[in-house]
């Protein structure tokens, strides 16, 4: 699979409400399967998808922290719900809803996730756009290394405020 170097554009497009953006990875996160809808919005061939890192369509915008979140709640073989930016090949981009979950084998094993995607509310793309640009700054400010714990610290600290669990605080949308 080749890499491809994709600058953010700006230019947004809005999921249909019918519109359902459905994958599956192995274990790596390697993309097994997309269907129609992910192939439209991503801007990439099935051929080019498959196979493929599904990190392909992260958006520059999206901090560590929450793929970290997310990825921490499938290894606990717990589903994730998140709002997310993914950028397209074209370097425009767009807001779903997300649902990842494990997929098990028939002994009980994981053996990947599969992610369901929809249209997110504009208000929670208004809310987790500013949440996630004070992320993106915590993780600036510590660097590298730290970038990670800076991040969640501040969304820890959001969700604090507010009262309110992580998961609590997505699906209030």
């Amino acid at each position: 699979m080749a890499k491809y170097k994709v600058t953010p554009t700006g230019v947004e497009r809005l999921m249909r409400e019918s519109d359902f953006i459905v994958s599956k990875t192995d274990l790596k996160g390697r993309i097994t399967y997309c269907n129609r809808i992910f192939i439209e919005f991503s801007g990439y061939t099935e051929h080019e998808l498959l196979g493929a890192p599904h990190n392909i369509i992260r958006h520059p915008d999206m901090p560590r922290g929450v793929f970290k979140y997310l990825w921490d709640c499938l290894q606990a073989e717990r589903e994730c719900f998140a709002y997310v930016k993914n950028m397209s090949r074209d370097g425009g981009h767009y807001w779903v809803f997300a649902n990842v979950t494990p997929s098990y084998d028939q002994n009980g094993r994981v053996e990947g996730y599969f992610s369901v995607r929809r249209k997110p509310p504009a208000d929670a793309v208004k809310v987790f756009s500013d949440v996630y640009r004070e992320m993106l700054a915590a993780e600036q400010r510590a660097g590298a290394r730290d970038a990670v714990d800076a991040s969640l610290a501040l969304l820890t600290s959001v969700l604090n405020s507010k009262g309110t669990s992580y998961e609590e605080f997505v699906l209030s949308f």
